[in-house]
């Protein structure tokens, strides 16, 4: 199984789904700023397929900035990775082909294939806090999104934990 690779960056994401937080770290790991966080309306457990409304676990990196996003602004989320690819080969929820393409771009930090049977299209993103009610994304308040949209390159690591 292919690893995730680990991009050297400025600054690094740790999402804590239990304790609805996401944690900004600089590259010398000091904690920089705590922000509430809502999840998707499955909250517990990883993302197992498309339209389970979970949050995916595991090791991750921003793909892309979308400042037309229809929720205020949003930063995209390299799932699926290798380790979702290799779980979902061996459920059979997808091909050797896209379990391929989605190890492929991994390796080469880019976006992954976003319309297999696994699901796609997993953002940190604003318009609240108040609940649990997005497909699987990380919601923020507006403010903190912009915030983090502001300061985050591409390929930062962003790290989601039970």
């Amino acid at each position: 199984m292919t690893e995730t690779p680990e991009p050297s960056a400025s600054y690094r994401i740790v999402v804590k789904k239990s304790q609805r937080k996401l944690y900004l770290y600089n590259q010398d790991k000091k904690l920089l700023k705590t922000y509430k966080i809502a999840l998707g309306f499955n909250p517990v457990g990883t993302k197992q397929k498309q339209g389970d409304g979970a949050t995916p676990e595991g090791k991750y990196y921003i793909t892309h900035k979308n400042p037309n996003s229809k929720f205020h602004l949003s930063l995209g989320i390299s799932y699926p990775n290798s380790q979702d690819a290799a779980s979902g080969l061996q459920r059979k929820l997808i091909t050797p082909k896209e379990y391929e393409m989605i190890t492929t771009a991994i390796q080469a930090q880019a976006k992954p294939p976003q319309n297999t049977k696994l699901g796609g299209d997993i953002f940190l993103h604003g318009h609240g806090t108040d609940s649990d009610w997005t497909w699987g994304c990380v919601a923020l308040e507006n403010n903190d999104i912009k915030e983090l949209f502001d300061l985050l390159p591409i390929k930062t690591p962003v790290k989601i934990e039970p």
